[in-house]
This record gives structure tokens, sequence and C-alpha cells, in this order.
């Protein structure tokens, strides 16, 4: 298995293209080569594939062998992969997700190559119930969630999949470790959650840290930044479009006044090329 590796504001990726559909032993093969340790190390798994619906289709595997609907910086490494490889000479193409459908994805490029990726990550949902979480409300701003003793507000969104955004004083140096995984599995969530720890420093900028679901703490996640912005918005902390910073860089966000759209533009950028033998 020919494969590169990939990453977007060092949320990494392996990315395998030319396959028709997943293999069989996909969940076991993604716990296997994400290994940092024993295998070539990464967060997730990426598969290219054909798409009846779209120019191309993405499927991502977490480093844990669970599938994400979604995932903003995998969706960028699959732009730049497809269009700086050849497979695609046009700047504007739509890529398949699980989650979000069908996304259109506009490529800035330079000398020949994607510089900037910028996605159409579809409307955020809001109702507590298709996020989904256990609470019947729309939107679910501002509730109460405790772990082991500890209370926590946050703001739930979904970008095709489920985040929940928590404000607190400094997110750079939040205790992920300790917290994210009690909030990722807590009932309150039924399919567990993505959790965003914020901070803002003015209407155009917030400090992000996260950790993802069937991953654990990463660099980046697109989806959390989307995630973010909304709730910010939403809680009147920002305004509508905003740089989110996250440890491994900044994506733009911008939220448009019909609410029916959020714009993701990033980087991405390509590691090493290799085989599994």
């Amino acid at each position: 298995m020919e494969f590169t590796k990939m990453n977007g504001l060092g949320n990494d990726f392996i990315i395998v293209a030319g396959e028709n559909d997943l293999p069989s032993n996909v969940a076991d093969l993604a716990i296997e080569l994400c290994n940092r340790y024993f295998g070539i190390g990464a967060d997730g798994l990426v598969y290219i594939l054909p798409s009846d619906k779209a120019d191309f289709r993405m499927r991502i595997i977490n480093s844990d062998g669970s599938e994400a609907e979604q995932c903003g910086n995998a969706i960028r490494c699959v732009a730049k992969y497809v269009y700086d490889n050849g497979l695609t000479s046009q700047t504007e193409l739509t890529i398949e997700t699980l989650g979000a459908g069908v996304q259109p994805v506009q490529l800035k490029t330079e000398a020949g190559k994607v510089a900037l990726v910028t996605v159409d990550m579809g409307q955020p949902i809001l109702n507590g119930l298709d996020i989904p979480t256990t609470i019947d409300a729309n939107p679910v701003m501002s509730h109460s969630v405790t772990v082991e003793g500890r209370e926590f507000a946050f703001t739930a969104v979904s970008m095709g999949n489920p985040h929940c955004v928590i404000y607190v004083d400094d997110a750079v140096n939040f205790d992920l470790a300790t917290w994210g995984p009690k909030l990722e599995k807590h009932p309150l969530f039924p399919r567990k959650i993505n959790v965003e720890f914020a901070k803002v420093n003015s209407r155009s900028q917030v400090e992000m840290r996260v950790w993802e679901r069937g991953a654990g703490p990463t660099l980046a996640c697109g989806t959390g930044a989307c995630a973010t912005l909304v709730s910010s918005v939403l809680n009147g902390l920002t305004d509508r479009q905003a740089t989110i910073s996250l440890a491994g860089g900044d994506l733009n966000i911008h939220w448009n006044e019909d609410n029916n759209r959020i714009y993701m533009t990033g980087p991405a950028a390509f590691v090493f090329t290799g085989k599994v033998l």
C-alpha cells in the first residue's frame, strides 16, 4: 500500500488514493498505522475514493479505529493531494464526506501548487437532539455539564460531527488530558463529542485547543474551529469572521449573514511518501 503523509496545521493524516472502497480491516489498519511508536504515526487514516455525487469522496478513520463523519483539516489535505498530484486540474471542485455530504472546495494556487484551501463547510446544526446531545433545545447554549465535581458551561454545535465549546481563562495551558476524555464520553453526548476549550481575545481572534473524539489532543481541528466561531457568534463574543488560533496555526472562519454557510480557509502540507509492505 502506497501512502502520503500530510498535515493541516499539524493535524496529520496517512493519505491513501487509488482504492475503490475501504478495506475490510480498515479499523485495525488505522490503529496499526497511526501508532506513533510502531507505525507511521498520524491522527487518522484517510482514503480518497471515487464518488457518484462529487469529484472525489473522502473517508476518515481515526487513530482508535472509529470513523469520523467529517474533518476540516483532512479535506484540505485531500484537496491539495488531488490537485498537486494531477488527479484534477480544477481549482473549484467537490468532495463528498460522510457527515456533510458534497462540499464545494476552492483552491488558491502558487507556482502550480495549492497554497490555501477554502472549504464550504455547510450549515451548522444547532438543535440539541440532532447534534446529537440528550438536550431538547435549539440552540444548546451555556448548558451545564459536571464531571468529577467540576462544572463547565458549553455550547453545542454539529458541523457534520458533534462539538461542545467551553470558554476558559487560558486555552493554551488548559489541562486537555484530564478533562478532554471525561467530557468526550459524558452521557449527555450519545455518540461522544469533540471538545473545544476557547479563549476569546477580541472580536476577530480566538485561541482554541481541542480534544478530538477518537484521536485525543491534536494540533488543529477544522470542524472544531468552525464550531468555535459559531458558538462565539451565538454568545455575542465575536464577529462573523474571525481567526481561530490553534496549537498548529491559524484558520480563518466565516459564518455568512444567512446562517446557512460556514467557510474555512487554511493551508495543507505534504510531509513524505512511502509504502507499507
